[in-house]
Parts: C-alpha cells; sequence; structure tokens
C-alpha cells in the first residue's frame, strides 16, 4: 500500500500515466506478469552489461565478467572506443556509477537512478546506458519519463543552471557502432515537468484515498488508446472475453515496458 514519502520511480509514474488501473494490480495488489524466456535472457544480459560498466568505472578489473561472453566483450568495447569523451575520466569532474537520488515532492520521494552521473564547475551531465539498438524516432524518448524525471531531479537537487543540465542515452547495439542521443534542459521543460508531476499526483492522491476508503478502483485507460490489446490484466479488466485469453499464449509484457534493474 502506497503511503507518504512512498518512492516513486520513472517506470511507476510512466505506468500510471499510462493505465491507472495497471499500476493499481501491479504495484497495489501485487500481481505479477509473465516474462518470456526470451525477454528474461535479455533483461539478465542487460544487467551483466550495466555491472560490467559500473566496475570499470569503479577502476575494478571486468575480465572475469566478459571473458565468457564474446558478444559482451564486444559491445563493452565498442561502447568504450565510441564513447571515449565521456568514459575517459577528466581533471576537476565529480564521477559516479549508479548514482542515486531523491526529491521530496509532494509527499512522494521521486527516486532516480543514474547509470552515471558526470559533473564540473560548468556542467552536469547524465549518462544512460540502453541495451538495444537506436530507436528511429527519439520524440517518444523526449516525453518518456525517465527523462523528464532525470532532468527534473538533478536540477532541483543542484545548484546548475538549467541549461548547464543535460542528458544523453547511449544504444549499446546500434550498428555499425553505439550510438547516442543527447537532450539538453530549458526553463520551459522544467517548469512543463513540474505541472504535469503536480497534476499526476493530485490525482493518485484522490484514487488512492478512494481505493482505501471505498475500494474503488484506479480508472482504467480508454480501449481506443490499444494499450488493452497485449496487457496481461485484458481479462482481469473485463477488456476481452475469456475464450480470446484462452487461446493467447502470446500476452507477454513488452521488454521496453519492463523497468530495468538497478545494479
Amino acid at each position: 500500500m502506497l503511503s507518504s514519502l512512498t518512492p516513486l520511480s520513472q517506470g511507476q509514474l510512466k505506468l500510471l500515466e499510462t493505465c491507472p488501473r495497471k499500476f493499481q494490480h501491479v504495484y497495489l495488489e501485487q500481481l505479477g506478469t509473465p516474462v518470456s524466456p526470451e525477454q528474461q535472457e535479455r533483461l539478465a544480459w542487460g544487467s551483466r552489461f550495466h555491472l560490467v560498466m559500473q566496475q570499470r568505472e569503479l577502476g575494478l578489473p571486468v575480465e572475469s565478467l566478459v571473458e565468457e561472453d564474446a558478444q559482451l566483450q564486444h559491445w563493452v568495447t565498442a561502447l568504450v572506443n565510441t564513447a571515449t569523451d565521456v568514459l575517459t575520466p577528466a581533471p576537476q569532474t565529480f564521477r559516479e556509477s549508479e548514482h542515486c537520488r531523491t526529491l521530496n515532492f509532494q509527499g512522494y520521494l521521486l527516486t532516480v537512478i543514474y547509470d552515471l552521473l558526470i559533473e564540473d564547475e560548468t556542467s552536469a551531465q547524465i549518462l544512460d546506458w540502453k541495451t538495444y539498438p537506436l530507436p528511429k524516432n527519439k520524440t517518444w524518448l523526449a516525453k518518456d519519463w525517465q527523462t523528464r524525471l532525470y532532468l527534473y531531479v538533478l536540477a532541483e537537487t543542484s545548484d546548475y543552471l538549467l541549461e548547464q543540465i543535460s542528458m544523453a542515452y547511449w544504444f549499446v547495439k546500434s550498428q555499425p557502432q553505439p550510438q547516442s542521443i543527447k537532450f539538453t534542459y530549458s526553463n520551459a521543460q522544467h517548469e512543463k515537468t513540474r505541472q504535469v508531476l503536480t497534476r499526476l499526483l493530485k490525482k493518485l492522491d484522490r484514487w488512492m484515498d478512494d481505493y482505501c476508503k471505498k475500494g474503488t478502483p484506479f480508472p482504467q485507460v480508454s480501449e481506443e488508446k490499444g494499450h488493452c490489446t497485449d496487457c496481461n490484466f485484458a481479462f482481469r479488466c473485463q477488456r476481452t472475453s475469456e475464450t480470446i485469453m484462452s487461446d493467447r499464449t502470446d500476452l507477454l509484457p513488452n521488454l521496453a515496458d519492463i523497468q530495468e534493474v538497478s545494479i
């Protein structure tokens, strides 16, 4: 059950905004969703990659982590050779892998974990490793809660000017080499995120109050948005027939919707 000062991550905010009812099933009722063996392997590989990058940043040996995985070794080497400007420590900088920050916002702890945070006297940059190829359209990434929340929390918990803050995603498996997408920050973006967060968390307060006191379920997403088609909870939400559900064996979560596990 959620309570005051409950941590909220970018993945939870994304789900809350996408479908409040699914948020209820996953986080309040603790109902699990199946993950295919292929998706599980991709998640495990991503965790190993993040661990190698963390070990490397700490100056620890990584040979034992990559020697039995040629693919892992290949992509780590490719990223190191491509992103030399950010992976080569410079003087007078603060660098930390798996850097965690929290922000008290309307009684919730907005929680972020940066794969790598680099700060100097004039700038602060968040880096995030993505273990899938570069997306064709970066518009959705700019609107994703990870981008919005990560930049917002850093701005609110540091003394940097907003234009001195940026975030870069590195897509490890892009061809022919890893590629990045960088987002700069501004006052307009910061204020818009603040307004959206305020509205969303006020709704969460109201939904939680009704859920706890009256047993009122969280709102369902509109069927027209198409999210119910491949949702594990479609039958539970009475959005499809039992026959259709029994015939569907592929109703597994999209890998992009599974929140990354921090090391």
